[in-house]
């Protein structure tokens, strides 16, 4: 895997400068499959775009083509929508491969890690290069499970556009709803795609009312399915108003017909697209005002004389504006729909200069990525995606610049000069500009080397996998000395326990999977403190008075007051050592020593000794603040999940009783088809293991998807019993 590699997202504006994403995360995509056995399949390449066996059929072309002919996409879903069956298949038509991959044989181009192989799942992002009728098309495969949000995040910054998939029986599920608020956020335009309509229980009306009723979103529908479910034979494109079908002969799905609908063949079929036709050129119009003047006008009286190309740049300047998403459908796996996927990418999504963007790179070694393979080129144009070697210091959401002084220009030109001149680093090249939001773990177990002397190895091994992941945290505990691993959820600490022995050599030994739990108080209380020591010839003596009380509104870090009796003569270095001390009190509540949050601390009164430390005010101030917190009324804050089961309603009875046993709420339960969607909350405390109880439970037929929810204050029953159990006694109080 490229351990040391970084993927740039190079743009138009000719700026020394570059945003930098890590390549490298784990991402998992949830299955309750049986785990398959990794079996080494090889595959079979077809030559990198513009190469010809060992020949360069262009070198330009390769390395600078037109920037209008580049696009940068990414492929997002919900897990199991076949996002990654959609990638193979769009390789395999672009002439990058020469056979057909499948995730279950564990052959795919971009689930190449053995982790990914050996499990059926999707783990790490993979990026891919290939061309398609003349367009160069840079992609990249993005998770789907919750626990690796944070890689879909990282990669949209770097995108121009986005293919969201969707299973047609099942429509906008869970993680649908979190990656297109991502894309929403970063602003990517983005065409949908309505993947297995083979399947039973497959509805195109079904998965585009939940597109619009869910996403809020205004579908465009540019195709409608021929058939559904195992009927499912093509597609009928709207704007050309052609059937596309797709034959047995060609069970590789390469060879398909496209027909004109005609009257005296399809005289039923003609007329729904032809009404379709016209429901999408008047919601186009109401759109875009080009348009709507030119049907105004010219076409008023008949839609049908309106040229396709006119209607087809239309739907590409409000993909562009990102007020409607068009919609196609189709069954990569079945080999269907694949090829007008990515005329539509081609033809709606849009090219680097058509995304406003004010940063660009320069670096010295530069490579092509191709999955697991890469070639290493003399140069980039913008509007590319690659990556390079090195960048030891950089992590996820660094700017990289050739100077200081092109680090400024660029941040003038992005209007942030006032929020950055005055930054002073020994890393006068680093800008950072608009930073990852990365989410808090929520689970953690201590981590142990096979002996003391590898302790530096696990350390290496460690740093190196957080540079990659900085949704993986690591910590050492004060009290034991032990390694603690905190991560996104089970699957994620489980890979990267995976990685640490493949990777790194090191047969590691993991404690109980624990969860991340959060402390408040009830109740304001005060406290004083005084540090009195001398050190040498020196005395260090500090008094401080200051109160702890809880706040409504939700924060993660204290909301730090001074009284007006402080503030007044208080110098910067000792508001900082404050600081640092209160930061550091609320790292460790009294209760579980787990962070305290929803607190605010005001202080009242400092009086330090002249020549006092920094250090010392530090230690004092954290002291007092955990004095007051052993004080006051305490509270345990638990991670409480949104939690969605899909399940068949023969199974509906037994998931409801067992969720009722692990102190889950329903909301509500919706029908999707024949299944049933139970939508609700449980802590995550008790939902450790559920995937191998639901499978039990459901006879392997239910699925289900989690996501943090918010913090809750556990029930003063549940707090007694979780503390008793914490401090080693096993009665339930």
């Amino acid at each position: 895997m490229f351990s040391n590699l970084r993927k740039f997202g190079v743009n138009h504006k000719k700026i020394s400068i570059l945003h930098v994403n890590n390549m490298c995360c784990c991402k998992i995509k949830a299955s309750l499959k049986r785990l398959k056995p990794y079996v080494p399949l090889g595959r079979s390449y077809s030559s990198p775009p513009g190469l010809v066996g060992n020949d360069i059929k262009s070198l330009h072309s390769i390395i600078s083509p037109p920037i209008a002919k580049i696009r940068n996409i990414g492929i997002m879903a919900h897990i199991d929508a076949g996002k990654t069956t959609t990638t193979e298949r769009i390789l395999y038509y672009s002439g990058y491969t020469r056979s057909l991959g499948d995730v279950d044989d564990g052959d795919t181009v971009t689930d190449f890690m053995a982790q990914e192989r050996e499990r059926g799942i999707t783990i790490q992002s993979a990026a891919v290069t290939f061309d398609w009728k003349g367009y160069r098309v840079n992609l990249i495969d993005t998770p789907g499970h919750v626990d690796f949000t944070l890689e879909v995040e990282r990669c949209l910054r770097v995108l121009d556009g986005a293919v969201a998939v969707f299973d047609a029986s099942a429509g906008v599920e869970a993680q649908t709803l979190t990656v297109w608020r991502q894309a929403d956020k970063h602003k990517i335009p983005r065409i949908c795609f309505l993947n297995k309509m083979d399947k039973t229980g497959a509805s195109f009306k079904y998965a585009v009312e939940s597109i619009r009723e869910k996403l809020k979103a205004k579908p465009l529908l540019l195709q409608l399915p021929l058939g559904e479910g195992k009927a499912f034979k093509g597609v009928v494109d709207v704007v050309s108003k052609e059937k596309l079908l797709w034959n047995r002969p060609s069970e590789d799905g390469k060879d398909f017909e496209r027909k004109p609908l005609l009257e005296t063949s399809d005289a039923e079929l003609l007329k729904e697209t032809t009404e379709a036709r016209n429901d999408l050129i008047e919601q186009v119009a109401d759109l875009d005002d080009e348009f709507a003047d030119l049907v105004l006008g010219e076409f008023s009286e008949n839609f049908d004389l309106l040229p396709t190309e006119k209607l087809q740049a239309a739907i590409h300047r409000v993909t562009l504006a990102q007020t409607a998403v068009p919609v196609l459908c189709g069954s990569a796996l079945k080999n269907k729909g694949v090829q007008p996927l990515l005329d539509a990418i081609t033809m709606y999504l849009p090219s680097p200069e058509e995304r406003n963007y004010e940063f660009l790179e320069r670096v010295s070694r530069l490579l092509l990525p191709f999955a697991d393979q890469h070639i290493e080129i003399p140069s980039l144009t913008a509007g590319n995606i690659a990556l390079t070697v090195g960048l030891k210091h950089t992590a996820t959401g660094d700017t990289i610049a050739s100077s200081k002084s092109s680090a400024l220009a660029a941040a003038r030109r992005a209007g942030r000069e006032g929020e950055k001149q005055h930054r002073q680093n020994n890393e006068a090249e680093r800008l950072l500009l608009a930073g990852v939001e990365i989410p808090e773990p929520v689970f953690f177990c201590t981590i142990e080397p096979p002996s003391v002397a590898r302790q530096p190895d696990l350390d290496y091994a460690l740093k190196c996998l957080q540079r990659e992941d900085p949704s993986l945290k690591v910590k050492l505990d004060p009290d034991s000395g032990q390694t603690v691993l905190c991560g996104m959820g089970e699957l994620h600490i489980e890979i990267i326990h995976d990685r640490i022995k493949r990777e790194y050599g090191l047969e590691t030994y993991l404690g109980p999977l624990q969860v991340a739990y959060r402390e408040t108080i009830l109740n304001a209380v005060r406290a004083t403190d005084t540090l009195d020591r001398t050190l040498g010839d020196k005395r260090h003596l500090v008094t401080v008075e200051l109160e702890v009380k809880p706040i409504e509104t939700p924060s993660v870090t204290p909301i730090i007051k001074y009284a007006p009796s402080v503030s007044e003569d208080l110098p910067k270095v000792s508001q900082e050592a404050i600081e640092n001390g209160i930061h550091s009190a609320c790292l460790q509540g009294p209760l579980l020593g787990s962070p305290i949050q929803d607190v605010a601390i005001t202080l009242h009164s400092l009086i330090i000794h002249p020549g006092t430390s920094t250090t010392m005010i530090s230690a004092c101030v954290s002291r007092c603040i955990q004095k007051a917190l052993k004080k006051a009324d305490k509270q345990v804050l638990e991670p409480l999940m949104n939690l969605e089961v899909t399940v068949m309603g023969d199974y509906l009875s037994p998931v409801l009783a067992d969720l009722a046993q692990r102190r889950g709420t329903i909301q509500e339960i919706q029908t999707r088809q024949e299944n049933k969607i139970v939508i609700g909350f449980v802590p995550l405390a008790e939902i450790m293991g559920y995937s191998t109880v639901l499978r039990t439970l459901t006879s392997g037929s239910a699925t289900f998807a989690l996501e943090l929810c918010n913090y809750q204050a556990m029930n003063p029953q549940d707090q007694a019993t979780l503390l008793s159990r914490r401090s080693g006694l096993n009665q339930v109080l």
